[in-house]
């Protein structure tokens, strides 16, 4: 599916796995924050940020960089986790998520957080912005590309029409919509809140190309973002199935968990079992 060797697809497998417990940890130590999508979206953070994206810790306002917009900000504990893996801050300092003053808030903030493009709140908003980006990318002749993540419950927001209709119109096929699929949000589950199928259909009506995978196997998203790079002339939907809490059994496709405060020894058993993962991840790299 991918041009990855085994051993790399294995190591980015490690990494998300790194960023589960980085999200479990964060959230306990706030004692509040979301952890169904965050967890969910791991192995998707894993490759953007070790595989997919054009960027440089090191230089978080490089002119060329891919720019990565969180529309459903609420999710910030799985980007913050990846960009502290990758360099942009000290991993220590994401035990300060959502204190007063600190620069991880509950909803990334553009001014405060180097490498966070923009500030964001109200869903459905993250869409027009990264249109907006595209759109002066293309103007610009800039070769870098925006990519912006989504959650499949905002998109019963109409402004986030509007901007597929906006970037459908104008070919913007620098723009890559990464749709968070997990079927829930916080009450329930999408197609009993408001049903959003058929959604790839809906998509390719507004002029979109759509690249599906599972968005927690690795090796799909690899090739699924590799598949971005071949299509031109419309905008790119890269839908990924993913499962909300993704490697904690007591989370997984609960739409509780959306976001809710850890009783106590439920953060501890949920490390413990992505600790078993890690083990096990380790020794199958170990064999490559």
């Amino acid at each position: 599916m991918s041009h990855l060797s085994d051993k790399r697809i294995k190591e980015l497998e490690l990494i998300a796995n790194t960023l589960r417990r980085h999200v479990i940890e964060s959230v306990a130590h706030a004692g509040s924050g979301h952890q169904g999508g965050p967890l969910g979206m791991a192995d998707v953070f894993a490759v953007l940020y070790f595989h997919t994206l054009n960027h440089d810790p090191k230089h978080p306002d490089w002119e060329d960089r891919d720019r990565l917009i969180l529309s459903n900000g609420h999710t910030c504990p799985i980007r913050y986790a990846a960009m502290a893996e990758a360099g942009y801050f000290p991993v220590e300092e994401l035990k300060t998520l959502r204190r007063l003053g600190t620069r991880l808030q509950g909803h990334p903030e553009r001014i405060k957080l180097p490498g966070s493009e923009t500030t964001s709140g109200p869903l459905g908003a993250g869409l027009a912005q990264a249109a907006g980006l595209a759109y002066a990318g293309k103007m610009d002749k800039k070769k870098w590309r925006v990519f912006c993540q989504t959650s499949d419950g905002e998109h019963e927001a109409g402004l986030h029409w509007e901007a597929m209709l906006f970037a459908g119109k104008n070919r913007l096929d620098n723009l890559v919509c990464i749709v968070d699929r997990n079927n829930i949000q916080i009450d329930g589950r999408t197609e009993d809140i408001m049903p959003l199928e058929p959604l790839r259909d809906k998509y390719e009506a507004f002029n979109w190309h759509v690249v599906e995978c599972n968005g927690n196997d690795v090796e799909a998203v690899v090739a699924a973002f590799e598949a971005t790079k071949s299509l031109f002339d419309k905008p790119i939907c890269v839908l990924t199935h993913n499962i909300p809490g993704k490697g904690v059994s007591y989370m997984e496709n609960n739409f509780l968990w959306h976001s809710q405060p850890f009783k106590p020894g439920e953060a501890d058993a949920a490390l413990a079992e992505l600790d078993a993962t890690r083990k096990q991840l380790k020794t199958e790299l170990a064999k490559l």
